[in-house]
């Protein structure tokens, strides 16, 4: 079947120029001219397309707080045991609404008592055929507003303290 005969929609060509606007073009080529529906074709068009035409558009994206990583020789002296690990946390078996109460009830602990560095167990999660959760989300949480008051920065544990199952976490010295 060809494609000789048949021409775009004027909602297809909307929707194809929003396409085009996000694709890049392959390396020695040109960027390919958009082609600007008729002003009268937009009035055609149905409030659903062009509600979805809007909706669309490029929005630039939101600022995200990145926890910084900690500096590699306050890593190094962490795993040789020349910095104290003042406090640990394991969250094994517990639930994501367990894990994120306890672990942020702790850190405000540790934080109130002048603590510098924790320990926090997540366990790997792959015993259950899990992908482990908690392994994932905890380094997301101490990016959020309320532990972004409490934590400096977080890195993976060295494998004598759980390795990939845990994380070292500093907190913010006391204001």
């Amino acid at each position: 079947m060809s494609r000789a005969g048949k021409k775009l929609t004027d909602e297809d060509r909307v929707l194809w120029s929003l396409v085009a606007k996000s694709a890049r073009p392959l390396k020695g080529r040109k960027p390919v001219e958009e082609e600007t529906p008729k002003p009268a074709a937009l009035e055609k068009q149905p409030a659903a397309a062009a509600a979805a035409a809007t909706a669309q558009a490029p929005v630039p994206p939101k600022r995200q707080h990145v926890a910084h990583v900690l500096d590699r020789p306050t890593l190094d002296k962490l795993a040789r045991g020349r910095l104290p690990i003042e406090g640990r946390v394991d969250l094994h078996g517990m639930t994501q609404s367990e894990a994120h109460s306890l672990l942020l009830s702790f850190l405000q602990r540790a934080h109130a008592g002048g603590v510098r560095y924790v320990l926090v167990i997540t366990g790997k999660g792959f015993s259950s055929g899990g992908d482990g959760i908690l392994r994932r989300q905890v380094p997301a949480w101490l990016s959020t507003p309320p532990f972004r008051a409490l934590v400096s920065s977080h890195d993976l544990a060295a494998r004598n303290h759980g390795g990939e199952g845990a994380l070292y976490v500093r907190l913010r010295r006391k204001a």
